[in-house]
């Protein structure tokens, strides 16, 4: 790493610090978004709705895309990555559904 560290110049340093540091972010947001949508699993369990949303969904991707393409974000990119959070949450809910159940 020290020697990466001699010949890459300081502005790619620079931007790969810069790129950690989002990642971070990211990591932290995601987590702070599941901490919400695990709750919203619950409350579905507790009143006996569906796990999936698909009208929400729908709406989610459509607000989604429009933001992407404010970001100069393909707009596909940022639905495949939404879908890919979504199929997560529908599980966690399922999960949560599953475990109301039980009780």
């Amino acid at each position: 790493m020290a020697d990466e560290q001699n010949t890459v110049p300081a502005e790619l340093l620079s931007l790969r610090a810069s790129i950690d540091n989002i990642d971070a972010a990211l990591i932290h947001m995601l987590a702070e978004r599941f901490r919400c949508t695990q709750a919203v699993g619950v409350l579905k369990a507790e009143r006996g709705l569906a796990a999936a949303d698909p009208a929400r969904e729908k709406r989610q991707v459509e607000r989604l895309r429009g933001l992407a393409v404010d970001a100069h974000l393909d707009p596909d990119f940022a639905e495949k990555f939404l879908n890919f959070i979504v199929k997560e949450v529908i599980r966690h809910h399922e999960h949560a559904a599953a475990n109301h159940s039980g009780n």
